[in-house]
């Protein structure tokens, strides 16, 4: 019925893509700042001669749920405007969601959306 998309993302992304859910329909959305690793494990920087590990680095993590016939067409935005090509890039997740209640008026499913 729903399905709940989170996608970690470059933290310079994150205006692409609001405009391309904002385009696709998207009625709303969550924006975390985050800081993660993926198989990079990070890397070392030198700062005043001392060389040091970063391991975590800064990423956006956007969460949404949209009705399953629009999940494909959000991941496909999402892989376009945020993919370079390069290690770093992030990751989706999608799962599904049985039901949504808006607070202020009880709606159920796709119209609490």
């Amino acid at each position: 019925m729903m399905t709940k998309i989170e996608a970690i993302i470059q933290p310079g992304k994150l205006e692409a893509l609001k405009t391309a859910l904002i385009e696709l329909g998207a009625q709303g959305m969550t924006i975390f700042e985050v800081r993660g690793h993926g198989r990079q494990k990070g890397h070392t920087e030198v700062y005043r001669g001392q060389e040091y590990v970063v391991d975590l680095l800064p990423k956006i993590k956007v969460e949404l749920v949209v009705p399953d016939h629009l999940a494909e067409a959000t991941v496909q935005a999402i892989v376009r405007t945020t993919a370079t090509g390069k290690i770093g890039d992030g990751k989706i997740f999608l799962s599904n969601i049985n039901d949504a209640v808006r607070i202020r008026n009880q709606e159920r499913g796709t119209s609490a959306l």
